[in-house]
């Protein structure tokens, strides 16, 4: 058993959770920004998202190495996410820290990070993305690399970096509701082919079916849930995927629209990809908060439908496009400050 403290980051910042215990949710305020911007009308023009910056965030959360539970790089990591979150003027950041049992009988010691901004509006949108690596590429061409942990720039970092992006926007120019920013660990310890015909949907996920029973907030609610997933690579298309199209159909319309307007047509398409067991089929099924997900949908890839460095050690940093971030975050921007309360 590993236990973790997380000490004072910043000079501004305290974060204490030694000792950790299943769904121990701890919650600290950071301090107040000097000159913090008021609420922006909404005819303001829209912040603009800089590519260059998630690109630095993929690269800062690779070099700390696989974000693998119970490694010392999936605990520094989840120290710097924490802290980011707090930099970027988040009024409170939850940490809620739980042991998960994987499949493979292994108990893990995870983290679910929650950075809340303007959390006294009752109008709550949801931004979230899986931080941790997958500890094995058991899809890589090369049978040797299948037990070798995953650097995950795209299939999780890529992500985590466009939500700080725009929390980093937030912190300049607030949208006219609240938005929580959630790291969600634990969702890629899930079986490889060695059980296909045996797949249960509880085996992926586990850091969101922890935070869907026992959110940061008692009784908490939002008016909806965006989940990104794999949204760097390169060569990246986003299908309508259909768990989103079942649960939340009019916020998968919300999203493709907006990035029609902005020229995306050509990444986000409108067609339906297929049934992904991901983070947002929690969401949905458990917290009863409608989810939908950007995740890659490229049906000429032989390698994967995700794409040809999903679950391979090709998943590094030389492997992003910053083009494919950029019509996320410009996207979901699009999306976030058109909301009214």
């Amino acid at each position: 058993m590993r236990l973790l403290t997380y000490p004072v980051l910043l000079a501004i910042l305290a974060l204490s959770c030694s000792g950790r215990k299943a769904a121990n949710v701890s919650t600290v305020a950071a301090a107040p920004v000097k000159d913090a911007p008021a609420t922006v009308a909404q005819a303001s023009p829209l912040p603009v998202f800089c590519a260059d910056s998630a690109y630095n965030y993929i690269r800062k959360q690779t070099d700390f190495g696989p974000r693998v539970p119970n490694t010392k790089a999936h605990d520094d990591c989840g120290i710097w996410l924490a802290a980011k979150l707090a930099s970027f003027g988040a009024d409170k950041v939850h940490l809620q820290n739980f042991d998960a049992r994987t499949f493979d009988g292994n108990t893990l010691k995870c983290l679910n990070i929650i950075g809340s901004f303007n959390p006294e509006c009752p109008t709550r949108v949801i931004l979230c993305s899986h931080w941790d690596s997958r500890p094995w590429a058991d899809n890589d061409p090369d049978p040797s690399k299948h037990k070798t942990p995953v650097d995950a720039a795209n299939d999780g970092a890529s992500g985590v970096a466009v939500i700080l992006e725009i929390a980093r926007q937030m912190q300049k120019q607030a949208p006219q509701i609240g938005v929580d920013c959630i790291f969600l660990d634990a969702e890629d310890w899930g079986p490889g082919d060695d059980y296909k015909g045996q797949h249960l949907e509880t085996w992926w996920g586990l850091g969101t079916q922890e935070w869907a029973r026992n959110p940061h907030i008692k009784g908490y609610k939002a008016r909806y849930a965006i989940l990104l997933d794999m949204v760097g690579g390169k060569g990246a298309t986003f299908y309508r995927e259909k768990y989103s199209v079942m649960y939340g159909k009019q916020y998968v319309d919300k999203v493709w629209n907006a990035a029609a307007k902005l020229g995306y047509s050509s990444l986000f398409r409108q067609a339906d990809g297929y049934y992904v067991t991901d983070d947002h089929y929690f969401i949905n099924t458990i917290a009863r908060i409608p989810a939908i997900d950007i995740v890659p949908h490229i049906p000429e890839c032989d390698a994967s439908s995700f794409g040809p460095t999903w679950h391979t050690t090709s998943d590094n940093i030389d492997n992003i496009d910053k083009n494919v971030l950029e019509a996320v975050g410009k996207t979901l921007i699009s999306v976030i400050y058109n909301e009214k309360q």
